[in-house]
């Protein structure tokens, strides 16, 4: 199985392709390209890049990987847009993974033990916040996704809790920066990942919707 990954939730978006089945740590990654900041690269450009690396034709991609965030609304509705438009166009897997459980999959494999909180930016002086129970054999959840802001008190079993995130030093002063990586996101839908249609990658964004409806328009009088 040959599988192409996009994790463009933060400010590091990267591409990976690897063969599938087995750890990326045992040498299946195929190709691998990321950008950082001004978005110089397009999307389709990144992953041109890592499948000519990985000297894979793009029609020899059977599952695509996509992270749902939370994260950059733009970035992941980008990533989902091209998995809905490749499967219009050729019969292919896809598979969507939530950001946090990317991040906690990489926190274990950095060797970051015991129960760690996973922190995202969620603007508006506000972060999303899960935790996991990390030993090397597992990972264990244990707070579910939900918003926080910095007033909250938190609980009394959270005084040795490692935070990480890709902004996680806006929030915590000691967090370890950690940005997601499509090569993890590639190994994790490789391994047991459920498969979805198109129209079932939706952005993870645990917000209410809400619309302001616009004034009507003024009508200037002619002179």
């Amino acid at each position: 199985m040959t599988v192409l990954a996009l994790e463009f939730s933060s400010s590091i978006r990267s591409a990976a392709v690897l063969s599938g089945g087995v750890s990326v740590r045992s040498g299946t990654l195929l190709g691998y390209a990321s950008d950082h900041g001004k978005r110089s690269v397009t999307p389709l450009r990144l992953i041109e890049q890592a499948l000519r690396e990985a000297q894979i034709d793009r029609r020899t991609v059977d599952l695509l990987a996509i992270g749902l965030g939370p994260g950059s609304y733009t970035g992941i509705r980008s990533a989902i847009a091209v998995a809905q438009g490749w499967q219009l166009a050729r019969p292919i897997e896809l598979a969507g993974i939530g950001t946090a459980d990317c991040l906690a999959a990489q926190a274990q494999a950095s060797g970051w033990f015991g129960t760690v909180g996973i922190v995202i930016d969620a603007q508006r002086a506000e972060y999303y916040f899960a935790s996991y129970k990390i030993t090397q054999e597992a990972r264990e959840r244990g707070h579910f996704l939900e918003i926080r802001n910095p007033a909250q008190t938190h609980e009394a079993n959270e005084g040795e809790m490692i935070y990480a995130g890709p902004e996680v030093t806006k929030f915590f002063a000691k967090g370890r920066t950690l940005h997601p990586d499509a090569r993890v996101l590639g190994e994790m839908a490789a391994q047991n990942a459920e498969r979805v249609p198109a129209d079932a990658l939706i952005p993870i964004y645990l917000r209410e919707t809400s619309f302001v409806k616009a004034p009507r328009p003024r009508i200037v009088p002619s002179v």
